[in-house]
């Protein structure tokens, strides 16, 4: 918790999540982050259906982290991405703070917040980090570490607009709500394959942050 921001402070709903996300989660990092034959922890694109996974011969290779920032308002919500349209991957896609892991981060969790601070200037001062989500395997050859974070409400954002052409928060409790967790299908490379879809209002949520979201959603609530 971050330095004056006791638990008993935070009203109920935010102290429920956050709770069950510190006796769920932790910051061991999964040896299949860079070993690509390890096994346990694993999710991804191919949840919904492996043998299209099999079928794309997609291999996952590029070790990636992301920030799963929940604000810790008395309803809390998670802080989301627009990117820009013009990028060469998942233009105009709402996505997590976060990118590939450099040679120079010292741990996903360093990869994460820097990418926060890179994007958006979400300051280091108000997140804690919690832990990581199950390892997050892409289609577009991505292995993405997700952490999941207490951020401290009050904090001044600097969108970065040669990577992000928006930034906007989303209650937590429609993303945990199993009822908006849509499950769709699209041409891709002309293969059918399955994915997750959360839209709110003007903002279409999928794939790869849909997947994270409904991964966040069974750590934390289900089972």
């Amino acid at each position: 918790m971050q330095p004056g921001v006791p638990l008993d402070e935070v009203k109920a709903p935010a102290q429920e999540f956050f709770a069950r996300a510190r006796a769920r989660l932790n910051l061991d990092v999964p040896p299949a982050l860079t070993d690509l034959d390890a096994t346990g922890g694993i999710r991804g694109d191919l949840d919904l259906d492996p043998a299209v996974w099999e079928k794309a011969g997609v291999k996952a290779t590029r070790p990636a982290a992301v920030l799963v920032p929940v604000v810790a308002k008395p309803e809390p919500v998670v802080l989301l991405t627009q990117r820009t349209p013009d990028l060469k991957s998942h233009s105009g896609q709402v996505a997590f703070p976060g990118g590939k892991i450099e040679p120079t981060d010292l741990s996903p969790r360093a990869a994460a917040l820097r990418e926060a601070h890179e994007e958006i200037g979400l300051d280091e001062r108000f997140i804690e980090s919690i832990g990581y989500l199950d390892l997050y395997l892409t289609f577009s050859g991505f292995r993405i570490l997700p952490l999941v974070a207490y951020v401290k409400p009050g904090y001044r954002l600097t969108i970065n607009p040669g990577e992000v052409a928006d930034a906007f928060e989303v209650p937590l409790d429609f993303l945990m709500s199993p009822g908006n967790h849509q499950r769709l299908k699209r041409d891709w490379n002309g293969i059918e394959r399955q994915y997750y879809a959360m839209p709110f209002g003007e903002r279409y949520i999928w794939g790869v942050t849909a997947g994270i979201l409904r991964n966040l959603y069974e750590r934390i609530y289900a089972g």
